[in-house]
């Protein structure tokens, strides 16, 4: 089983490092045995990772939108490394209570068109992107293995009614365009591991719960009565998930959306 499981000599780049499931998904590959790449839009260092996986960690500046930030990391990665193993798209944009993004807020008619183009480009086209430039490499060696991050609002609606507090106040509105990103990513997984079935890539996608990041406490009760489990996720609570994907324990799975989010999606 620890073959099974084990990542060792394997190559893998994580897309919006820096962010908080980011960086537990580098850790996760590189507690593993990978060599992982830690890709974001902000410029990192290892420091912001455990001490114990520093000589496992590359840092690199990554755009997902932009064709030539791309370019310019898929040559380092043939280069450097020789090939890719692993993808994991998780740069995302998502709005969150703890963020306090006032342009968030707003309700579905007033929701704005620039802001809609600005999280598709990061959320689906982006996604699209670092497939299509950094999974030619796989496609060339016919092997690989893609991991997308979806989320469990892109299987079922906002509940817009946990941003609501006791008193009345509204925390914020969900907004439309994050489901529907998230939705397209789960059909996009569907559709390119149709099409690179043949050329041995597997890609799959992990559709999270909530996260806790100290959000506000009516926000977070309100969340956990929805939640069979009876809390919200931790940030480590999807290592073993992806893992499980990214190794030969899942050599037989392709297209699957593996929801992880203490049953929030079944009631």
């Amino acid at each position: 089983m620890d073959k099974l499981f084990s990542l060792h000599g394997k190559i893998a780049i994580v897309t919006g490092a820096g962010g908080l499931l980011g960086k537990q998904h580098c850790i996760a590959l590189a507690e593993a045995g990978a060599h992982v790449i830690a890709a974001d839009i902000e410029k990192m260092n290892v420091e912001q990772f455990p001490e114990n996986i520093h000589d496992k960690l590359s840092m690199v500046k990554l755009d997902v939108t932009d064709t030539a930030s791309l370019s310019s990391v898929r040559e380092r990665i043939i280069s450097q490394f020789g090939g890719i193993d692993i993808i994991v798209n998780n740069a995302a944009i998502n709005d969150m209570v703890e963020r306090r993004d006032n342009t968030t807020q707003g309700t579905f008619e007033d929701y704005p068109l620039y802001l809609w183009k600005k999280v598709l480009d990061v959320n689906v086209t982006g996604v699209f992107l670092c497939c299509q430039y950094l999974g030619d490499i796989m496609e060339k060696k016919s092997s690989g293995t893609i991991i997308n991050i979806a989320s469990t609002y892109g299987v079922v609606a906002p509940d817009q009614s946990i941003y609501i507090k006791e008193n009345g106040d509204r925390l914020m509105y969900k907004s439309p365009i994050y489901p529907t990103s998230k939705g397209a990513i789960i059909q996009f997984t569907k559709y390119l591991a149709a099409y690179w079935a043949q050329k041995n890539i597997r890609v799959n996608c992990i559709s999270p719960g909530g996260v806790f990041a100290d959000q506000d406490q009516e926000f977070v009760g309100n969340y956990i009565r929805k939640t069979p489990m009876g809390r919200m996720a931790q940030s480590d609570d999807f290592k073993g998930t992806l893992v499980f994907l990214a190794s030969d324990a899942s050599s037989y799975m392709t297209g699957a959306n593996i929801i992880v989010d203490g049953g929030w999606t079944i009631i």
